[in-house]
């Protein structure tokens, strides 16, 4: 296995990681990236097969030691499904998807809508699509599933944007104890909340986690806040870089979705995903294409690889809006797949259309920049006149 070095960080690379990539895969399904000190993948076959591989997991094999000041954050991570394995992971998802139904999703559908169209008639001449569309969307949206007051979004936005720089590469204490500040107040928030919601029922998802029962057993308390904070933290971030993302390819391009939007949805999360990098860890002695995991490994799955492989998807760079094959990577595959994903593509696919219908001259005003966040990939801005 050949080792590479690139650092995450680098500005060239936190604009165009692809190829990095493409020059890895050249080398085979694995590579050691030495920035990261372990094995990575680099196809759709090896990356979609260790995602289903029930031989590896996201718990560490030894709980890893975790410093005094960021006791905080773990204690809420502790109690999050994509951390867990069966049978706490099984429980936990169970319960969620008997609150988190599609039935309760697509219900949504009238609220994307309208919301949609609120935002749009907002807009200014000039402004940050990020900051007048693609933020305000996907966290008013989870807010009211949720039941939490949609004036609460900024301090929601506040508190996610500084939780997840805890998975971003170069953090620094500052970023750490920042993280810490808003899991303590986001925690503290949610909760009063749930105390609340526990004395006077509604009909949303925080009444509906608390009623959820399975074999007799009911989310705790502490369960129930990690539950709502991760649905809240992963049920916008990924999906503002999404539309950021693929905002900026069809200003660029010049695409426009379809009477159909799935596929150019799928395609869209295909060629420029919202999250690069997804880890596992081996649970016993395994062979992976030549190489050898022992118990404990890590390994680092690379979704922005896969969704570009060559031998998947021919033309990879290229976007093609009626694409066919193999599912996208994106939202990850097998027991961890990701529980938000139909309301991110049913925000996408409503989302999207609407904006180019309402303003058909949006345009680029500035050349959008990514930001320095990964293994999140996402913009700075979106500068746009409408």
């Amino acid at each position: 296995m050949i080792t590479l070095h690139q650092s995450p960080t680098d500005p060239a690379f936190v604009q165009n990681p692809y190829p990095f990539y493409a020059g890895a895969r050249a080398h085979g399904p694995l590579f050691h990236w030495h920035d990261y000190a372990m094995p990575c993948t680099t196809t759709h076959a090896a990356t979609n097969a260790i995602l289903r591989d029930r031989r590896f997991g996201r718990e560490p094999v030894d709980a890893l030691p975790v410093p005094d000041h960021l006791k905080p954050f773990y204690n809420v991570e502790a109690h999050s499904m994509l951390e867990l394995e069966p049978p706490r992971h099984t429980r936990l998802r169970g319960l969620v998807l008997r609150a988190f139904t599609n039935h309760r999703i697509k219900e949504l559908a009238p609220e994307i809508t309208q919301l949609t169209h609120d935002l749009i008639d907002r807009f200014p001449e000039n402004h940050d699509l990020l900051e007048t569309f693609a933020r305000p969307l996907p966290v008013t949206i989870i807010a009211r599933l949720l039941g939490v007051p949609e004036d609460m979004a900024p301090d929601l936005l506040r508190w996610s944007n500084a939780m997840v720089m805890m998975y971003q590469a170069g953090r620094t204490r500052a970023d750490e104890d920042v993280a810490v500040a808003a899991t303590e107040e986001f925690v503290a928030f949610m909760r009063d909340y749930v105390e609340r919601k526990r004395r006077d029922p509604q009909d949303d998802l925080i009444t509906a986690l608390i009623a959820a029962e399975e074999d007799g057993a009911k989310l705790s308390t502490d369960e129930l806040i990690t539950t709502c904070i991760l649905l809240l933290n992963a049920g916008h971030e990924a999906t503002v870089h999404s539309i950021g993302n693929g905002m900026k390819l069809c200003l660029e391009d010049g695409h426009r979705p379809p009477a159909d939007p799935a596929k150019f949805t799928e395609e869209l999360l295909r060629i420029d995903p919202p999250l690069h990098m997804f880890t596992r860890t081996a649970y016993e002695e395994v062979e992976v294409h030549g190489h050898t995991f022992q118990r404990g490994d890590q390994v680092a799955l690379l979704l922005g690889a896969a969704n570009r492989d060559p031998e998947v998807y021919p033309d990879p760079d290229t976007f093609l809006p009626d694409r066919s094959g193999p599912a996208q990577l994106a939202f990850g595959a097998g027991l961890h797949f990701c529980v938000g994903a139909p309301l991110a593509r049913l925000e996408l696919q409503i989302a999207l259309p609407i904006l180019f219908q309402r303003c058909p001259d949006l345009a680029l005003t500035a050349v959008p920049q990514y930001a320095d966040i990964y293994h999140f990939h996402g913009l700075d801005a979106l500068m746009v006149r409408s």
